[in-house]
């Protein structure tokens, strides 16, 4: 767990939204000691979610609008936290866009769009950060890909969307080899169906049954499910976890 010995920053992406993996993950990692900077497209989003873990958990927040596209405003959302908070001890890739679109009828704009968001984001935010987790002996990265990416689409994501969580797979191991000797890990996490504003209302009551029924415990999974994995991983405590990935869908597409 991290101390008041050990004060470190998690910088958590696109996590302003009200019913978000992000924000449910801002606030795991805050009761497990870390400071919180908030990274969204949307200030006002941003601002709200630092208030919301500052009060609940009395550590320092700082929610900042970026558009993790942009390498410039990437290097100075990371400048106003390396400026304000204690230093970076852990980084989740979470900003992503989905895209049912099926193969046939996307277009380059919307798949180049697709890989933009979920893979140069992750690239930027990342390698501004990296190098100092990296200097300092201590850092904790999680990319947040989906289980869209291991068994091809599926649920929401068509293929453009599958193929960008892939990536980030790849990323996600190659990095962690590449830091694993200076005390960083790099792990990523594959959700299956969760309970987000991404999915409200985008499931008839039939179809929603019918793939409840296919998962082990029975149920859709929380943000939370997903948050607490996140935070587990973010620990000091786990170092000698790096280059895995991680499900969390029920059971639903054990492999």
């Amino acid at each position: 767990m991290v101390t008041e010995h050990t004060p470190r920053t998690a910088v958590v992406t696109g996590a302003g939204s009200l019913r978000g993996i992000g924000r449910a993950t801002t606030h795991a990692l805050a009761a497990a000691g870390y400071h919180i900077a908030v990274l969204d497209l949307d200030k006002e989003a941003a601002e709200d979610t630092a208030r919301e873990v500052a009060d609940r958990h009395g550590v320092k927040a700082l929610g900042l609008a970026a558009d993790v596209t942009d390498a410039d405003a990437v290097d100075a959302a990371i400048g106003e936290i390396e400026a304000a908070l204690p230093p970076i001890g852990a980084l989740v890739n979470n900003a992503g866009i989905t895209s049912p679109t099926r193969f046939v009828d996307v277009t380059p704009t919307e798949w180049d769009r697709i890989f933009e968001v979920n893979v140069r984001g992750s690239f930027l935010v990342t390698h501004r950060v990296a190098g100092r987790m990296a200097e300092r002996g201590f850092g904790r990265i999680v990319f947040l890909s989906s289980v869209s990416a291991e068994r091809g689409g599926g649920v929401f994501g068509g293929v453009a969307y599958s193929a960008a969580k892939a990536a980030l797979l790849g990323f996600a191991r190659a990095l962690a080899r590449e830091l694993g000797p200076s005390g960083v890990t790099v792990n990523s996490v594959a959700p299956g169906l969760i309970n987000t504003d991404i999915t409200q209302g985008k499931l008839d009551e039939e179809r929603k049954a019918a793939m409840i029924a296919d998962v082990p415990v029975r149920r859709i999974g929380d943000v939370e499910d997903v948050a607490d994995v996140i935070a587990f991983l973010a620990r000091p405590e786990s170092g000698y976890l790096t280059g895995a990935t991680y499900d969390v869908n029920g059971g639903s597409h054990i492999h």
